[in-house]
């Protein structure tokens, strides 16, 4: 006997179909997600995108900066900045000056960061003291260390007459030019590095050095097997932000030795410079941004390709 009516029977005998769900308007999604990156994109677009596309395309041209009229000269810019000798000295003194610099303030970063990171008394001064030359205006600092390297009675050389060691002409020599913006440049930069070191250290957990002493693992191995692969994501970025700081410098250069002596401190951006400000050649200063851009892109490419081999995350 069937306690079911006719209908109900119906209704469980035929196939269900499928609710079709309401198509979203399309439109209007596209529209909200406009609006909410318009807050965004108008300044980009002003302040970053156009100046950019409007500089590569004064690359092409041989605007002098004064006058109104100029003419389009197509690839020329870019062939006589590659068989120019000069351009090849700037790049060889801005790879001295980067490896010189970043390489220092990151492993000095890191050294700093064990050596301050215990909870002893007083340890925030030493932080704040160590930190402190990133804060200070980079010409102040250049400025104080123009006094320093002075040859007859700079700090420098006092401190090599201790050592009864030859006084030594800073910033007027080829060959000590380049150390000495390189040693007030890690000087600056090296409590910035430690600041985040000492972050990334305290986020190592506890456990996994005490799991590793237990079973016998020397404290150099905890540092290279622990240490370094869970801080490697600071140590990435660390690289990369002061490879870009360093392919940026410029107030330590014109205070110290506005790029000589005989250019041995010329790097691309002092080129840079140089070529804009100094010899009013618009389209030859904007091929070298326009080259610099590319070296920045490709070496942060690289480090990020060459990270996956080394960088790990928790």
């Amino acid at each position: 006997m069937s306690y079911l009516g006719n209908d109900t029977k119906m209704i469980i005998e035929e196939p269900i179909t499928r609710i079709k769900p309401r198509k979203k308007n399309s439109w209007r999604l596209s529209f909200n997600f406009l609006l909410f990156l318009l807050p965004a994109m108008v300044p980009l677009t002003i302040f970053w995108i156009y100046p950019m596309i409007n500089s590569l395309y004064i690359s092409f041209t041989d605007w002098d900066y004064m006058s109104p009229a100029y003419t389009f000269v197509g690839i020329s810019n870019y062939i006589n900045l590659f068989r120019d000798p000069l351009f090849y000295q700037v790049l060889f003194n801005t790879l001295y000056f980067s490896l010189g610099a970043v390489l220092p303030s990151v492993i000095g970063g890191l050294i700093l960061a064990f050596l301050v990171s215990s909870n002893k008394k007083g340890m925030g001064i030493y932080r704040i003291l160590i930190f402190s030359p990133w804060v200070t205006p980079t010409v102040a600092v250049s400025i104080v260390w123009s006094w320093i390297y002075e040859p007859r009675v700079g700090l420098a050389n006092w401190i090599l007459s201790i050592f009864h060691l030859p006084a030594i002409e800073w910033t007027s020599s080829t060959t000590w030019a380049m150390p000495a913006i390189i040693i007030l440049t890690i000087w600056k930069g090296v409590g910035w590095a430690m600041i985040f070191y000492v972050h990334a250290l305290k986020k190592v957990p506890v456990s996994l050095y005490e799991a590793a002493s237990l079973d016998g693992a020397s404290g150099w191995r905890r540092f290279i097997y622990i240490t370094v692969p869970l801080i490697s994501p600071t140590t990435l970025f660390l690289v990369i932000i002061t490879t870009i700081d360093a392919l940026q410098a410029y107030d330590q250069i014109q205070i110290l030795t506005q790029g000589g002596p005989s250019g041995s401190t010329r790097t691309i951006l002092y080129m840079y410079y140089q070529s804009a400000f100094e010899q009013f050649n618009m389209g030859q200063a904007t091929t070298v941004a326009t080259v610099m851009v590319v070296i920045t892109a490709t070496l942060s490419f690289i480090q990020f390709v060459l990270s996956k081999k080394w960088v790990h995350y928790q």
